[in-house]
């Protein structure tokens, strides 16, 4: 029956199919799976799903969370984490409603985690449906894995170029950290993933970028980074607006900012944070987005403040250091003094965090007792149990799409 429609109904039908349903249609017959594989159905079919989601408000998160014990222990200027006795990874994607329903849990193959350094993967970030993950937990690896776990097609990424020498003779550190960023490239249609990596010592050499493009399956030197800072290697960074940031500090840490990189024509630059934002050791700073999308988000965790130990921002203009408004501060909550470390915006406003038991979870000789996911209302700061838990949980703003499935070099899993 199909065989004798015209080509255009048929693109038509297939176009209005979902991601799952489409994948079988590759089975079916060669003409369908050329026409569903080609580069420009499979960014129209993204469109599509973007904007019937907005239409419907519709809106995904994919949270990695894992059950065991986490120790974390100082190795940086940051810190290293050490995940020991998992029982349990997961990987679930959930609607952003009122209970935070699960849609369906992905398992991320087990094959792949043979060649690791670490027994899990970090979450550096999620773009149009694809999860790009760094060998980075405990120590650093050289392995960077772009995913989709709808079509469950991946990309290694060849091993990054810049390194430094070793650290005090520790074989899985190295002298450096190494910062990742995952975007997208709306000038080329091209995915990018970048990393920045500083030198322990200053006199090594300065901080060095390199940049890996989908498109070319190879990194790019970008030179070294100016202005000269250091990022907070494992905190997850923001893309919003073209643009990769991340929280930093200068090499003279006296100064917080947020580092910039323009994925289209690669260039860095700083914006400024609140002012009332002082380098420590302790703080911990991470960025996200309101919930309608329209601001840039600081959530500024500080272990020393006991009555204000989550401060949440937004930046109301873009780049305009005088628009940061403060929208609430939150000590330790509840009788055993659980410490609120934020992780995102929901669509309705509220933020989901994470209550921490056992320490003050910003890396520094903590053992980590209980995590516990919950929806925090900003005005009325009551908070409501997702209930997910465990020692370590990521969440993500997450589409589903068919990136990858014209990839060649991507592998089936």
């Amino acid at each position: 029956m199909f065989d004798s429609l015209p080509q255009e109904i048929t693109h038509d039908i297939l176009f209005r199919l979902p991601i799952k349903s489409l994948i079988q249609c590759t089975s079916v017959c060669k003409p369908w799976r050329s026409m569903i594989i080609n580069q420009s159905f499979i960014q129209s079919h993204l469109r599509r799903k973007i904007s019937f989601q907005k239409q419907n408000d519709i809106h995904l998160f994919l949270v990695h969370s894992v059950s065991g014990h986490l120790i974390t222990s100082v190795r940086t200027h940051r810190h290293r984490t050490v995940v020991s006795k998992i029982r349990q990874e997961v990987f679930s994607v959930h609607y952003d409603n009122q209970d935070f329903d699960k849609n369906f849990e992905i398992e991320f193959p087990s094959a792949v985690k043979e060649e690791l350094k670490n027994e899990i993967l970090r979450v550096v970030g999620i773009c149009n449906g694809l999860v790009c993950f760094a060998d980075d937990m405990a120590c650093y690896g050289n392995s960077f894995i772009i995913w989709n776990p709808l079509i469950r097609k991946s990309v290694t990424l060849p091993n990054p170029g810049i390194t430094f020498p070793m650290y005090n003779s520790i074989p899985n550190y190295g002298g450096f950290d190494a910062a990742i960023g995952f975007g997208y490239d709306a000038m080329t249609s091209d995915y990018k993933v970048v990393r920045v990596a500083t030198p322990k010592n200053k006199l090594q050499g300065p901080t060095m970028a390199e940049v890996y493009s989908l498109a070319t399956g190879s990194w790019r030197s970008l030179g070294s980074v100016a202005p000269q800072c250091a990022i907070y290697g494992r905190e997850k960074h923001l893309f919003f607006n073209g643009a990769l940031h991340w929280p930093a500090v200068s090499r003279a840490r006296d100064d917080h900012f947020i580092l910039t990189f323009d994925v289209g024509n690669e260039l860095f630059c700083k914006m400024s944070m609140p002012s009332s934002v002082i380098w420590s050791y302790i703080l911990g700073l991470l960025l996200s987005v309101s919930g309608d999308k329209k601001f840039i988000a600081l959530f500024v965790m500080n272990a020393d403040s006991k009555d204000s130990y989550l401060e949440i921002w937004v930046m109301k203009e873009y780049g305009m250091k005088e628009s940061w408004t403060k929208l609430i501060n939150l000590g330790p909550q509840g009788p055993e003094r659980l410490f609120p470390r934020a992780l995102c915006f929901r669509r309705n406003g509220e933020v989901l965090v994470m209550l921490l038991k056992g320490g003050r979870q910003l890396g520094f000789e903590t053992n980590i007792s209980k995590h516990e996911l919950v929806s925090l209302d900003l005005v009325s700061k009551q908070m409501e149990s997702l209930e997910i838990c465990g020692p370590y949980c990521s969440v993500d703003s997450y589409e589903e799409s068919l990136l990858l499935l014209d990839k060649t070099d991507a592998v089936s899993l």
